[in-house]
């Protein structure tokens, strides 16, 4: 039985919205920067309701100079960037991990369960404290300023071999002396059988994946040097720091609408398999 408690559902729900509101103000905010022009934003207070300006700052910032009195890559380009980056780390750490752990489930050679652990062990070390011997070999293998440097070295994920080394130990035996008794062999059963079976997991795991590689600022920032490499995250940065100049609220917030875009409508589209990915435990 549901007990009725009016004054309890009252402060849940408040604390509910309270939530809601301190999530959602800076969203808002930026969108009604973006939709206001520089000389309104450059005035005090800051607008709280849309202006008229949004599409054309939408077009001057996409497909225009951007910043006036700059010299920064068109937004377009740095979104390429970044979309070409988090799909190379979502799909790279994926595979990589699909096929280690599959390796080290299904296949019995010796120190088996040593190499899984010392690639567990990998998530003491992230990007950031193994940061300069990474980059001494990406330069020395001639990988700045590409989406090789970019993506390459971020692509190794102990926590993505791990999740599917739990995925494939819930799948039962029988299946495997299924397809045994059928003929088929170990890249068939994986093709076949795993890959199927993990669908919902893998949508999950790109989910996070996506946004993980699409977030990245320090990485980029250290390995390129060329402007048409700059990705969306670091040009936000640099805009607010761009030629001694009053920020150009309207441009540089229509540029952080925009880059939220992408991992939104990742989300948006993948959340029922995102969801299920996380929750689903058997096969």
């Amino acid at each position: 039985m549901v007990e009725n408690r009016p004054i309890l559902n009252l402060i849940s729900h408040l604390v509910l919205l309270f939530g809601i509101a301190i999530v959602a103000l800076p969203i808002w905010i930026t969108f009604v920067a973006a939709t206001h022009d520089a000389e309104r934003m450059a005035q005090a207070p800051i607008p709280m309701l849309p202006g008229s300006y949004f599409w054309e700052n939408f077009k001057e910032t996409l497909f225009g100079s951007g910043l006036s009195g700059t010299q920064t890559t068109a937004v377009w380009r740095m979104l390429l960037n970044s979309l070409s980056m988090a799909l190379m780390i979502s799909f790279g750490k994926i595979a990589i991990s699909l096929i280690s752990a599959f390796a080290i489930v299904y296949f019995k050679f010796p120190f088996r369960m040593g190499f899984f652990w010392m690639i567990f062990l990998t998530l003491m070390l992230p990007v950031e404290v193994r940061i300069l011997p990474t980059f001494e070999v990406v330069a020395q293998l001639g990988m700045l300023n590409s989406y090789w440097g970019l993506s390459i070295p971020l692509i190794a994920s102990a926590t993505a071999t791990f999740m599917f080394r739990q995925v494939f130990l819930t799948i039962p035996d029988e299946m495997l002396e299924s397809a045994r008794i059928d003929g088929a062999g170990p890249l068939r059963f994986f093709w076949d059988i795993l890959i199927p079976l993990s669908r919902t997991n893998i949508a999950a795991l790109f989910v996070i994946l996506f946004i993980y590689g699409w977030n990245q600022y320090l990485w980029p920032l250290l390995i390129t040097t060329d402007a048409d490499m700059t990705t969306i995250v670091m040009s936000i940065k640099q805009m607010l720091q761009a030629a001694e100049q009053s920020p150009q609220w309207n441009i540089i917030m229509m540029t952080a609408l925009l880059a939220m875009i992408p991992p939104v409508f990742v989300v948006i589209t993948m959340q029922k398999l995102f969801v299920k990915g996380l929750t689903e435990t058997d096969k």
